[in-house]
């Protein structure tokens, strides 16, 4: 983050006039401005690079939580003679999975906020140019943020610190390494217990940002869609529509690598979870491998969470083409009635016309069926006649050429997250899987 200069509290973030030909470094930021509640957050995390003593305390607790207490927990509490109950075979997995993918999670996340400025990395720089309404919908959105971080940490924190007292307290570690077996082992549980909370906190938090960067291109899509609804011309609708491709790129650009090692690191967990719990005289319960199955939970939801954002914005995207589309064929329909003399059907909404009214009808008695999945961008109604009054038809197939040979969303080194590519990646994961339950347990 950049440093925070209170005597900058009233100035301009972005400067119009030079703004074509700016440097872009690092935005510089206001103490308050929209992100500060965000800020005490990211300090209270300790994930906080805004000055060399908050990033040296920042890598200290990172490499405590993530590396050292881990490690510790592994190889010194492992407990090899305690009873099937107390016993953690599984453990390996468990810390390997959640401390690399919390690496990959605080290694980003460092980059995004010392590279780009925590202004920049969320694209809060871009909404001068915005409507009111996004800007105001996308601050609501980062204000929801944590909460939504605190909903998938706080029922897996509970869940853990459940486990870790039971397994304490009733005897799972005699290792009095600090002269009294109470104070060991209340000790040890709360620092495991604070490294299991902060691990999973920058892996969701570095999650449910990306889910916030992608809602802010929706709300843009949602209000690009409207120039659909006005006499615009093509020039204003191409201009808009190139520069949301570009937002989008740009975060395909920061965040590719971050999903690729997720989508590895969480597959190989996965995978040695399912080896490890099929082999033969294996045995299972609550007690053994409660840990793995909350550890898996953890990072398939984070995954999750990724891709469903990731597709959702690629589907918005591509919907401008089947927009485009609808809007170029009521233009066309509506120049050949005019032409014949025929009263204008899509004008005359509120008029007695048996034909006007199936048509509106229709679309007016199917929309609650479908809940929330409708909006300005995607949906079933007819575009009224005076949007596209002054486009001549060549300039509307031009448009719509070009929505068709250029599908914007996220990608990933050249592919795109879409829906067909998440029905790809979950035949490939079926595939491995009864690959893998052939060889361990023999289902052909």
């Amino acid at each position: 983050m950049a440093d925070i200069d209170n005597s900058v509290g009233n100035e301009p973030l972005i400067n119009r006039e030079n703004n074509r030909n700016k440097v872009f470094n690092r935005c510089v930021s206001h103490q308050q401005d929209e992100l500060q509640s965000f800020r005490k957050y990211l300090r209270w995390m300790c994930v906080d690079h805004s000055s060399p003593w908050t990033a040296i305390l920042s890598w200290t607790m990172f490499v405590v939580f993530t590396l050292v207490v881990p490690a510790i927990s592994h190889f010194l509490l492992a407990c090899a003679d305690c009873d099937s109950y107390h016993s953690r075979p599984y453990d390996s997995v468990v810390q390997l999975s959640l401390s690399s993918v919390a690496a990959v999670s605080f290694l980003c996340l460092t980059r995004f906020v010392s590279k780009y400025g925590l202004r920049r990395f969320l694209f809060f720089d871009k909404l001068w140019d915005e409507s009111e309404t996004v800007r105001r919908n996308y601050t609501y959105q980062l204000n929801t943020s944590l909460h939504i971080v605190s909903y998938f940490v706080i029922p897996c924190f509970l869940a853990m610190s459940a486990y870790k007292i039971w397994w304490y307290a009733s005897g799972g570690s005699q290792i009095p390494f600090l002269g009294n077996v109470i104070l060991s082992d209340t000790v040890a549980c709360v620092m495991e217990l604070c490294s299991w909370l902060y691990r999973t906190t920058v892996i969701f938090l570095v999650c449910v940002l990306f889910r916030l960067i992608c809602h802010l291109q929706i709300l843009r899509l949602q209000d690009f869609a409207k120039l659909f609804q006005i006499d615009s011309d093509v020039g204003s609708i191409l201009s808009e529509h190139l520069r949301i491709r570009r937002h989008l790129r740009i975060i395909s650009h920061r965040y590719r690598s971050f999903i690729l090692c997720l989508l590895v690191l969480v597959t190989g967990s996965q995978f040695s979870s399912l080896l490890i719990t099929t082999k033969a005289y294996t045995e299972v319960n609550i007690y053994r491998a409660g840990e793995l199955a909350l550890c898996s939970m953890t990072l398939v939801t984070a995954l999750l969470i990724l891709l469903r954002s990731a597709s959702k914005i690629t589907h918005k995207a591509q919907a401008v083409t089947c927009l485009a589309a609808k809007w170029h064929v009521c233009a066309t329909l509506e120049s050949f009635e005019v032409a014949d003399g025929e009263t204008p059907t899509l004008v005359a909404r509120n008029s007695n016309s048996n034909k006007g009214n199936d048509v509106i009808t229709l679309a007016e008695s199917d929309s609650d069926d479908y809940g929330d999945e409708e909006d300005d961008l995607d949906n079933n109604n007819i575009i009224p006649a005076y949007a596209f009054s002054t486009i001549s038809f060549q300039k509307r197939q031009a448009l719509v050429s070009y929505f068709e040979n250029n599908r914007a969303g996220i990608t990933v080194y050249g592919f795109t997250l879409d829906r067909g590519t998440l029905h790809t990646i979950f035949g490939l994961e079926l595939s491995l899987v009864l690959w893998l339950l052939g060889k361990t347990i023999g289902i052909s």
